[in-house]
Parts: structure tokens; C-alpha cells; sequence
């Protein structure tokens, strides 16, 4: 696809909400079925990640309904102004019927979280998806789940294990622990905590798993300080990457 074909960031919105999808292929190593596919509208064309309900498969721990999630991960996300998640939206009228699409986002496939760690310019955006996970209660940060995009941007995919009102925190990123979160997400987060996106997480979310959310966002703030692995707690996800 060139590049005066595909949408511009502010247009992404519109377009996976409103355009055409058209299958192109199921995508490889994913657990549920996750699909390529093409959105189109109104001339432009834009690739997209379509993850539809009915691809899921059920997990214990887990209620039914990832896709909702990766969906609430991209609004928490907005509502901080991180901008850590692709443009994600709801659609009911998907080929294969409701699910989440995602912004496909073009990248270095060889680049994962354990070699941006070693690049200092890229530590603060990788602090921020830390942050990030702690008040989504990410159960499954993978190292390939950061991306690092053409834009030069990280970009924090395969969200739907979010949410759990229990604490669930799998992640490869313990290397900030101990460290201060820094001054500015502190900031961020307060003011979520005073004024989070109910609204708009209230047909994803339910009202306890939004209450806990704002709840783990206080509870960054007072401490303000990056966790250590909780100890009796499987604090890793399977595979790291």
C-alpha cells in the first residue's frame, strides 16, 4: 500500500468506524482468531486488525469478550493523552460480526521490548507503557507486544487481557521497578482518577472493573513508584516474547 493510500492518524477514527472491511487473512500465532483485513472509505484505504467475538476462545479467568477490552484499552489510553494504543473502535457489523479494530501499525517485526530496553531514547515511552499496564492490569505484557512503529513511535498492542478487577499484572516489564513513575503520568493519572471516561467505558467495561481501574490509577499516584514482582504471584507472562 503507498503511502498517499493510507489514512492519516486523525482520520484513522473515521475510517474503522465507518468504512468497508474486507478480509485479507487470518493472521499467524494468535491464540483467538485474529484477522488482516482492509478498511475503506470514502477513497481511502487503511490496513486494520480485526479480532471478531466469535473467534475468542473462553478462559477461566477471564469473563467472555476480549475484544471489548482492546477497545477499553485504547480509550484509557486517549483519555491519559498517551497515546500508547492504536486507534481502536467497536464494530457490530463486521464480516464475521461484532468485534474490535485496530490501526494495523507498520513496524520493525524483529524489534520487541528487550531490544528497546537497550536504547536509552526509548525508556520513557517504554516507563509510559509500564504505567499504562499498571492501571489497565495488563495479565499478559509481552515483549513482542510493543511495537516499534515506522513512525518511530512504541506502540502497545494485544490488550484484552486487561481490566480484571483482581490484581492480574503479567508483564515482562519489571526493569523500571523501583524507579519513581514519572512526575508528568503522575499528573495524567490524578486527573483520570478525578474524571474518567465512564461514559465511554460503560458498554465495554462493567461499572466494578471501571471502579477498580480508577482505584489501581489512585493507588499509582500515592505511590508514585514502579512495583516490584509481588512475591507468590506468577508475575510473567507465557512466552516472554
Amino acid at each position: 500500500m503507498s503511502p498517499d493510500e493510507r489514512a492519516p492518524a486523525a482520520d484513522a477514527l473515521t475510517v474503522l468506524a465507518l468504512g468497508d472491511v474486507a478480509i485479507q487473512g487470518r493472521m499467524p500465532w494468535s491464540s483467538n482468531a485474529t484477522f488482516l483485513v482492509t478498511m475503506t472509505h470514502d477513497g481511502v484505504q487503511m490496513p486494520a486488525v480485526y479480532k471478531p467475538h466469535r473467534g475468542e476462545r473462553g478462559l477461566w479467568d477471564f469473563p467472555d469478550g476480549l475484544f471489548l477490552r482492546e477497545v477499553a484499552a485504547y480509550e484509557l489510553s486517549a483519555a491519559l493523552g498517551w497515546g500508547v494504543v492504536p486507534e481502536t473502535v467497536l464494530r457490530h457489523d463486521g464480516p464475521l460480526g461484532i468485534g474490535s479494530l485496530q490501526r494495523f501499525v507498520p513496524a520493525d517485526f524483529s524489534e520487541h521490548y528487550f531490544t528497546l530496553l537497550e536504547r536509552p531514547k526509548h525508556l520513557d515511552a517504554l516507563r509510559t507503557i509500564a504505567a499504562f499496564d499498571l492501571v489497565a492490569n495488563n495479565a499478559d505484557r509481552k515483549g513482542g507486544h510493543c511495537l516499534l512503529g515506522d513512525d518511530g513511535r512504541i506502540w502497545a498492542i494485544d490488550n484484552g487481557l486487561c481490566f480484571h478487577v483482581e490484581a492480574k499484572l503479567r508483564t515482562v516489564m519489571w526493569d523500571f521497578a523501583g524507579e519513581p513513575v514519572p512526575p508528568p503520568l503522575v499528573a495524567d493519572l490524578a486527573r483520570l482518577a478525578e474524571d474518567p471516561p465512564a461514559d465511554r467505558l460503560a458498554e465495554l467495561l462493567h461499572p466494578a472493573e471501571i471502579d477498580a481501574m480508577v482505584d489501581r490509577a489512585c493507588d499509582v499516584v500515592r505511590v508514585a513508584t514502579f512495583p516490584e514482582p509481588p512475591p507468590g504471584h506468577r508475575a510473567y507472562p507465557w512466552p516472554l516474547v
